[in-house]
Order: C-alpha cells, then sequence, then structure tokens
C-alpha cells in the first residue's frame, strides 16, 4: 500500500485494528504523494493508494491504472504551524512578524501539504517576504523533522504530525485556517494490480467505517464526506 507521508502515523494506529479485525496483513510504504504516484505509473507493486489530495487519483483513474468507481475521500487533512518551542507560536502574528530564521514546509510540487502551505502563505501575503526562509521537505514528513530538529525554528506541518495519541504535548502550535488554501482532500483508491486482493478491498471497506473515523478525527482529520 502506497500512503502519503502526512498519513503515517494515523495508519500505524489503524494497522493493528484492521489486522486483528480481519487477519489480513498490511505492507505499508509512506513518502510525498507525487512519488508515489510517479512509481504507481512505472509499475511499481501497489494494490492500493492512499493519497494527499484528489487530483492524483483521479488521473490513475483516468489512465486506467486504478480500479473504476473505486475513489473516495478518506480524510480531509488540517495545515499547522507548529514549532518544538513553547513560546514560539503566536497565531498567524508569528508568520507577520517574521522573529525567525527558517521556515519548513513540504515541496509544493510533489506534496500536497507543500501547496495548502504555499496558498496560506500566499493569502496571507507573506509568500514574497519569506520564500528565502523557507526550507524545503521531499514530503510533509521531512518537513516536520527540519522543525523537530531545530534545523528550522517553524514548520508548515501537517495537523496529524502533531496531534493524536503519539504527538509530543510540548510546542506550540496554530491551526491555519481552512479558507486560506483549496481544501486538501486526501483520496484513497484501489489499483489495477490490487483489484483481485482481498486484504486491499478490506482494508479500503474499513478505512471508510466508523473504527476508522473515529481515529481519523484523534488524529485531526475531518471525516470525507
Amino acid at each position: 500500500m502506497a500512503v502519503a507521508a502526512n498519513f503515517n502515523a494515523a495508519i500505524q494506529a489503524l494497522e493493528p485494528r484492521f489486522e486483528e479485525a480481519t487477519g489480513h496483513d498490511l505492507r505499508i510504504s509512506t513518502g510525498s504523494t507525487g512519488k508515489l504516484f510517479a512509481q504507481i505509473r512505472n509499475g511499481a507493486p501497489f494494490d492500493a493508494f492512499l493519497a494527499a489530495d484528489a487530483r492524483r487519483p483521479r488521473l490513475l483513474e483516468e489512465a486506467g491504472t486504478a480500479v473504476d468507481d473505486s475513489r473516495f475521500t478518506y480524510a480531509v487533512g488540517r495545515l499547522a504551524l507548529w514549532s518544538p518551542d513553547p513560546d514560539r507560536v503566536r497565531g498567524k502574528a508569528t508568520l507577520a512578524e517574521g522573529d525567525f530564521r527558517h521556515l519548513a514546509m513540504a515541496n509544493p510540487r510533489t506534496a500536497p501539504y507543500g501547496l495548502a502551505a504555499r496558498q496560506a502563505l500566499q493569502a496571507l501575503d507573506r509568500w514574497a517576504d519569506l520564500r528565502d526562509r523557507i526550507v524545503r521537505g521531499e514530503n510533509i514528513a521531512q518537513a516536520h523533522q527540519y522543525a523537530a530538529s531545530g534545523a528550522a525554528e517553524l514548520g508548515l506541518v501537517a495537523l496529524a504530525q502533531v496531534s493524536g495519541p503519539e504527538a509530543p504535548e510540548e510546542g506550540s502550535r496554530w491551526v491555519v485556517p481552512g479558507d486560506l488554501h483549496e481544501p486538501i482532500r486526501q483520496q484513497a483508491v484501489l489499483l489495477d494490480q490490487g483489484a483481485g486482493n482481498a486484504a486491499a478491498r478490506a482494508f479500503l471497506e474499513f478505512l471508510q467505517g466508523p473504527e476508522a473515523r473515529e481515529i481519523l478525527a484523534d488524529f485531526g482529520y475531518d471525516p470525507g464526506p
């Protein structure tokens, strides 16, 4: 299963519940949505794709690489400005004041959360002023790592990375209002080579059920429609 990097913590929580309930085993590979998409287009052996956007699953469906009518929105992601320093983030004023050297975010070309971060900075009229201070991660996991390690004082990360049962209690954050960027509709799709895989089909069904939705809410995801 190819899984967008922002969803790593959530799928680690979902995996044992699913395996206990069904007896199936999952094998998970995480990365940026753009890179996973490219790997799938080049024949990578995945049975299902959990993306961080809707566009790439749709493109796979249109290209005949995914099973018709298997695509659905499993979560709507949220973006957060975060720092491990409990006194660093003071809402959007933190970006306006610019009292920092580096801001980490994911690459907008390959990572939907990076695109949302750029859109939010543009909506706040801060993109032009801050772009030279941005440290870009290959995916949202790397962007979070830059902020967590201190390579950047701040990170525009997935709310799910700083929420949930395993998230560190220290730090400070501002949840970016959803109207500052396009909705982060995260879609899943069954790939052609997984069409006969009972485990892949079972997991996508599980992902739409009440137990999974309850877990995803703990990580700050809004439910899909």
